[in-house]
């Protein structure tokens, strides 16, 4: 099996700084893309970024040039470092990745628990 840990939420103060890590661990032949997603008390659950295996990123409008995504292999471990952080971030934020699994052809998508980042004064 795979399982996916989230760590690094917490409260901070408007305009702080979080780090969130994901790591994945388990029967594990490669990681494709790695995904952070977020979700707001009724609102839908939204990308964040996400990062390929080459290195690729990409973000969401409301937080380029504030978070990047970044990914450690030898770890299997994706980070998120969110600076100048607004109220508005305030969520649940889950990591996700495509994990292809020894002896499989496809990989299967994994999600976390999902960790609480509260950006409050």
């Amino acid at each position: 099996q795979v399982q996916l840990v989230e760590s690094g939420g917490g409260l901070v103060q408007p305009g702080g700084s979080l780090r969130l890590s994901c790591t994945a661990s388990g029967s594990i032949f490669s990681i494709n893309t790695m995904r952070w997603y977020r979700q707001a008390p009724g609102k839908q659950r939204e990308l964040v970024a996400a990062i390929t295996s080459g290195g690729s990123t990409n973000y969401a409008d409301s937080v380029k040039g504030r978070f990047t995504i970044s990914r450690d292999n030898d770890k299997n471990t994706v980070y998120l470092q969110m600076n100048s952080l607004k109220p508005e971030d305030t969520a649940v934020y889950y990591c996700n990745m495509d994990i292809l699994r020894p002896g499989t052809l496809v990989p299967y998508t994994y999600w976390g628990q999902g960790t609480q980042v509260t950006v409050s004064s």
